[in-house]
């Protein structure tokens, strides 16, 4: 007699089932309900096929849409392998790569036939009516084994060069999957080579959740000395109402893309001349000032100490740290050089680098700077804990391509800072340093998520160090109550940095993106790498813990988030411009005077609009600059000693006396930290 499979559930229960027996097979016995929404299986926690026969006794969960992680992996999964079959169905001769699952879709890299142009955007609306199509004819996507040698020869024979190139690096020993789209002997039949898993038929996904979004130019492999191909992008959903959910969040992301605003409120430009750094406009400075005049307070009344340490430094100090062995690529470095002297004197001098030259590196973070200055003269026990803190600038040789508005810079500024204190006073500084982030959050009106990030694979330190690190966060973050569901605490394992976890902050902003910013970091690597010490009690030296920290992360990061959250309409007292006085008539005009006299008087930002326009044209133009207040002034206004207060985002003005006006512009231009109450 056949021994049956014993097949635990979530529940407690177990059933036996035949061998050669499926996950579908249980779903079915469970119940029509079950069977029709199950999508598929996670046996012993690895996510399967819903048809893929168990290998033995098994614990089983069975997925279906309400597992929304799982189930949107899935989908764009299965996505990405519907076009390239929709591509090469339209296209024949089309080359196919890899089309891996996105955050948010799919995609699929493909070689055009070389009896066309490469796809564009042009071709989008055929292959998404051929995507459908596919997913109407619900074509079972069945699993096969094959060899290395069948996958070679059916890549070979076929000209797909890019797949039988990958093939031959396939290992022998490891089990090679395929998956068809429809049965293996239909002619309507299509196969690519894929671990899975996969839903069971191509009519699992919803014809009408996904969207092909765009074209651009990849290489094979990312290398550019390989073949050029073409990258189709989609976005891919359960349903359809999600789709629309995502593509309106797009549209909404469009308009608040804080490099279209920055051109329009005239805050900053980018440009070829300085690739990844920031030309900052005097209104755009303004918001920066404000910011670090802002940081600077809660900074000093924290206890931190302000420093400024050298852009450049001696190559061997960041061999002496471990960063120029992990981060070298990263990092910009600086020969000693000798001008080479024109002698008819006419010509510009020519550098040149002696054989023997010394080397610089322009540095990417603050920390060991940051060490040399702890290391100077002698520090006690008592001396403890040093809070040192630099709005220190730093640059990263980051690939132009990944460059991105203020998001993604090459120099940039921190608000950087590092705490050095014993091991008795990690928890109390971290819980510390948690309080001030959430002052400073809550200030700009975000809510956010803590998370820490764990261990990665590769690393420096002592494994003893590692859990002493990462449980003095654990505790840290329980003392201050964020270790709960209502800040979202979540461990993410291997996401540290080399040399020490981290907590990090993830804020939400108007329309529900999140956005990795604030960190805090407990290391006690780079002390000992760089003989940071202090004289114990005991009389002896001893290594300061190193608390790395941030809030903002980078001015430049910090600034392109704000004017996206607020879609450019800033609170007002970070506003460039608070107010602008903009008259009707000409008659207007003394008093007008008077009253932005008066205003600047008060501390408030203010601009003068006295052109021969209409009023209504005025309001539009500041409006769109994101002007908070725009007051206007007419013939009556003068003579009344009031002004008309037009709100940005308020259809009604207000008919208010100055000195109710002023009242109310100097709450709103006052930093949330320094209001009353």
């Amino acid at each position: 007699m056949t021994e049956l499979l014993k097949i635990s559930l979530p529940d407690g229960s177990v059933r036996e089932m035949e061998p050669g027996s499926t996950p579908a097979d249980v779903a079915a016995a469970i119940g029509p309900g079950l069977a029709k929404a199950a999508i598929a299986a996670r046996v012993d926690g690895e996510l399967r096929d819903l048809n893929r026969p168990f290998d033995g006794d098994a614990e089983l969960a069975l997925v279906t849409n309400r597992d929304e992680e799982d189930a949107l992996e899935l989908a764009r999964h299965d996505f990405a392998h519907v076009l390239a079959e929709a591509v090469q169905s339209l296209f024949p001769g089309t080359q196919i790569t890899f089309g891996p699952a996105t955050d948010d879709g799919f995609y699929y890299d493909v070689k055009a036939p070389a009896t066309r142009d490469p796809f564009s955007m042009d071709d989008l609306p055929a292959i998404e009516e051929e995507m459908r199509r596919i997913i109407k004819a619900d074509k079972p996507l069945i699993r096969e084994v094959w060899s290395r040698q069948q996958l070679i020869e059916k890549w070979e024979a076929e000209g797909e060069t890019f797949k039988a190139e990958w093939a031959k690096e396939l290992p022998e020993d490891e089990e090679l999957t395929v998956y068809h789209s429809g049965p293996a002997d239909s002619e309507d039949t299509w196969l690519d080579m894929c671990r899975g898993p996969h839903l069971a038929s191509t009519g699992k996904l919803d014809p009408q959740a996904f969207k092909l979004m765009r074209v651009a130019g990849a290489y094979w492999r990312g290398d550019q000395a390989n073949a050029q191909l073409t990258r189709i992008y989609g976005t891919g959903w359960l349903n359809k109402k999600q789709l629309n959910a995502h593509l309106m969040r797009l549209e909404e992301a469009a308009k608040r893309d804080h490099r279209k605003l920055g051109r329009e409120m005239d805050l900053f430009h980018l440009a070829e001349e300085a690739h990844g750094s920031v030309f900052w406009h005097p209104k755009g400075y303004r918001i920066w000032r404000e910011l670090e005049a802002y940081m600077r307070r809660k900074m000093d009344g924290g206890g931190y100490r302000e420093i400024k340490t050298p852009q450049l430094m001696d190559i061997r100090q960041w061999e002496q740290s471990g960063h120029w062995g992990k981060y070298a690529e990263n990092m910009f470095a600086v020969p000693d050089m000798v001008p080479e002297v024109d002698e008819a004197g006419d010509g510009p001098a020519k550098p040149s680098v002696e054989k023997d030259a010394e080397w610089m590196a322009i540095k990417p973070m603050n920390c060991p700077a940051h060490v040399l200055v702890f290391k100077q003269g002698i520090t006690s026990y008592r001396d403890l804990p040093i809070r040192l803190g630099e709005m220190g600038c730093c640059h990263r040789n980051e690939p132009h391509g990944a460059l991105h508005g203020l998001m993604r810079v090459r120099q940039f500024t921190q608000d950087d800072a590092h705490i050095f204190c014993t091991e008795e006073q990690v928890v109390d500084e971290v819980r510390k340093f948690c309080k001030l982030a959430d002052e400073v959050y809550r200030d700009f009106g975000f809510s956010y998520h803590v998370k820490l990030a764990l261990r990665p694979e590769k690393r420096f330190g002592s494994e003893a160090d590692w859990d002493k690190a990462e449980q003095e966060l654990r505790d840290a973050v329980a003392e201050a109550g964020m270790d709960n569901e209502e800040f979202g605490w979540e461990e993410l394992p291997g996401e540290g940095a080399f040399y020490a976890p981290k907590l990090e902050w993830h804020l939400t902003d108007a329309i529900g993106r999140t956005w990795q910013v604030g960190t805090i970091q407990g290391d006690r690597v780079l002390p000992d790498r760089l003989d940071a010490t202090y004289v114990g009690e005991d009389g002896d030296k001893h290594r300061p813990v190193m608390l790395h920290r941030a809030i903002f992360g980078s001015y430049e990061r910090f600034i392109g988030i704000l004017i996206e959250h607020f879609a450019g309409r800033l609170p007002c007292w970070l506003a460039p411009v608070q107010a602008v006085v903009a008259t009707i008539v000409s008659d207007a005009d003394e008093y007008a005077k008077d009253a932005v006299a008066k205003l600047e008087a008060a501390g408030i930002r203010v601009e003068t609009d006295f052109r021969n326009e209409s009023i209504n044209y005025k309001v539009r133009e500041h409006s769109h600059a994101k002007v908070p207040h725009i007051l206007v002034i007419g013939k009556r206004e003068a003579e009344e000693g009031t002004v008309a207060i037009r709100t940005l985002g308020e259809k009604q003005q207000k008919l208010v006396s100055l000195e109710e006006a002023i009242a109310m512009l100097k709450v709103e231009a006052t930093p949330p930290d320094l209001r009353e109450g």
